[in-house]
């Protein structure tokens, strides 16, 4: 029952039809990168690239692309996941209808590593220079993992239970690393290995670091899994993998999956810390170089038949919004319970996840009053921004369920906005948490890890009729151009290039909002986005999402026509106006090499590997 290694879940890939084998020579340099990026968009199928240039070990790649792939490598066990994920939500269905759990102690007992003397894992050992050096963008620093399982124990209780798992990005090569010496490990803050490294610090000892490259696909989803606090990601393995994971377990060692394809083996040493990055990351931007833990290698295992498994990241949606799909169905259910009165959460893909979560919540502190207004509203959305992932939204829209009718989700994004805007009382409903922490790979703020978030509240009836047509006599300033409706009651102008420096807002925003207040009908457009191209930005939901919400920080870049500030507290009594046009302190976006990119596109001419597919 489920996949125990990477080799078994190709093989079962390929029997269905859904693995190509390419193997001409290709280069880990950008080029895997790139096919890898071309076969997702199209929907195509996992790829095994045999002849990697300068490597021994062959590349798998898109894996897990599509959801119907990823249902069907975890079919045995994502009911059982599931049903025991409501059973937490609600005990006493367990007693209602027992014969649904008849399965529960068998997937409780996966969930418990099995602990092994040795296994394929061990075979082998290897070098760092002589993994595959996966390139995924033109500026990348080095050769990264970009599917690792990093795994590492509490220093003062160590063992399983308080072991974490985490996708941290691990850079192999380049910049100051020491070869075969030291890799980099980027983790962002929010992360569970961060309590384990703060641990060793104040125990002035080592932390000790091992990072797992395939094995059971169960192993990587663990290591994406948002799992609250305490509960170990190994656990959550063991139960959708439908076997007890093997551990190869030795004394003074941190255990190593025995099916693994890869173990790199090590430790950060306290204090130590080195530039690690550029990267192109899953925002669409590059994330620059900063100092980060570096891991001394200690060894580096690899089984027999070793296959390296990688994905690559950028502008969404990518191969891990799949992750994000497949997890959002397995956890949907368990909203309400982990944040009470909050019934749907979206963390919006097309906006790079965390800069915008939208979310439904409940609004009956005050069940009585004439009109129903944010209350616990404002209490479900802090709640959201006190735990799990959802901690690190930039921006929270939350509206009440009450006012929703029963086929209305915030998972429909155009709807969504409609029945916000319509219903947002804009000098009253915005609320700014300003100078806090915010999503590492996110240069919209201050500082690194430092910027806004805004709670945007919506309840009680509608305020406004959102217009479709711009006003007769709209007077832009200078600089400002190309006015256009993005959709009912959002309007987007083209701005001038940002000349700023960073923490400073621009004044030539404040001048836009004074002449819109002469605009007739300009009420009719409570949102105004400023752009640095005004057709590319609302040419459709994913550019508006991407533009607004990546480029912006919510404290410095919003604006407003007739806005105010009173004890504190800012709104807007006509328009919010958000400035998000690219500053000169973001990180460039991701640009594809046109060279590689026509190598890949005579792989789909006819005759190539990828003909018919890309």
């Amino acid at each position: 029952m489920g996949y125990k290694n990477t080799r078994e879940c190709l093989n079962a890939l390929d029997t269905r039809g859904e693995l190509l084998r390419i193997d001409q020579v290709v280069d880990a340099n950008i080029e895997v990168g790139a096919i890898q990026r071309r076969v997702f968009q199209a929907g195509g199928p996992a790829l095994l690239f045999t002849n990697v240039k300068g490597c021994q070990f062959p590349m798998a790649a898109n894996i897990y692309g599509t959801k119907d792939r990823m249902n069907f490598i975890f079919r045995d066990t994502i009911e059982m996941v599931e049903k025991l994920m409501k059973l937490k939500l609600s005990p006493m269905e367990a007693l209602k209808k027992p014969w649904n759990y008849l399965g529960a102690p068998k997937t409780a007992w996966h969930t418990m590593p099995k602990k092994v003397s040795t296994g394929p894992i061990m075979q082998n050992e290897t070098t760092v220079s002589k993994l595959p050096q996966l390139v995924s963008w033109p500026m990348d620093g080095g050769g990264y993992v970009t599917l690792p399982q990093v795994y590492s124990e509490s220093p003062e209780a160590p063992g399983y239970g308080g072991s974490n798992i985490g996708m941290y990005r691990v850079q192999l090569s380049g910049n100051d690393f020491i070869p075969d010496e030291e890799v980099g490990l980027h983790y962002q803050i929010h992360r569970g290995i961060g309590h384990h490294h703060a641990q060793a610090i104040k125990n002035n000892v080592p932390l000790k670091v091992n990072i797992f490259v395939g094995g059971a696909p169960a192993m990587t989803m663990g290591a994406v899994m948002p799992l609250p606090e305490g509960l170990a990601e190994i656990f959550f393995a063991g139960a959708i993998g439908g076997h007890r994971i093997p551990m190869v377990t030795r004394q003074g060692y941190l255990p190593i999956p025995a099916e693994a394809d890869f173990c790199i083996s090590g430790s950060i040493v306290t204090g130590s810390g080195k530039p690690e990055g550029p990267f192109g990351d899953h925002l669409g931007y590059y994330s620059l170089a900063h100092n980060f833990p570096v891991l001394k290698v200690d060894k580096v295992y690899h089984r027999n038949d070793a296959i390296w498994p990688f994905t690559t990241v950028g502008r969404p949606p990518q191969e891990d919004t799949m992750f994000g799909e497949f997890i959002h169905e397995l956890t949907a259910d368990l909203v309400p319970s982990v944040f009470s009165g909050v019934h749907e959460v979206h963390a919006v893909d097309a906006a790079g996840v965390h800069p915008l979560l939208l979310a439904v919540g409940s609004e009956r502190y005050v069940p009585y009053a004439e009109e129903r207004q944010p209350q616990e509203l404002l209490t479900n959305a802090m709640s959201l921004l006190g735990n799990t992932q959802t901690s690190l939204s930039k921006y929270v829209f939350i509206a009440a369920k009450e006012d929703m009718r029963s086929d209305e989700s915030c998972h429909d994004i155009p709807a969504f906005f409609r029945h916000m805007l319509e219903r947002a009382d804009l000098t009253r409903d915005l609320h700014f948490i300003t100078r806090t922490t915010i999503d590492t790979l996110d240069y919209s703020g201050i500082s690194l890890n430092q910027g806004s978030k805004l709670v945007f509240a919506a309840a009680g009836s509608k305020k406004r009729t959102l217009s479709t047509e711009l006003p007769a006599n709209i007077n832009l300033p200078d600089g400002f151009s190309d006015a256009q409706i993005f959709a009912p009651g959002i309007l987007i102008i083209k701005g001038t290039r940002h000349q700023m420096k960073r923490d400073q807002q621009d004044s030539q925003l404040d001048r836009l909002g004074e002449a819109l207040k002469t605009a007739k009908g300009i009420e009719g457009f409570p949102m105004i986005i400023v752009a640095d191209d005004a057709n590319f930005t609302a040419k459709d939901w994913d550019n508006f999402l991407w533009v607004t919400f990546t480029r912006s920080d919510p404290a410095t870049d919003m604006y407003g026509v007739n806005a105010f500030t009173h004890a504190k507290h800012w709104g807007a009594e006509t328009a919010i106006i958000i400035d998000a046009r690219l500053k000169t302190y973001h990180a460039p976006a991701l640009e594809a090499d046109p060279e590689v990119e026509k190598r890949v596109d005579a792989l789909g001419a006819a005759g190539g590997p990828l003909h018919g597919i890309i």
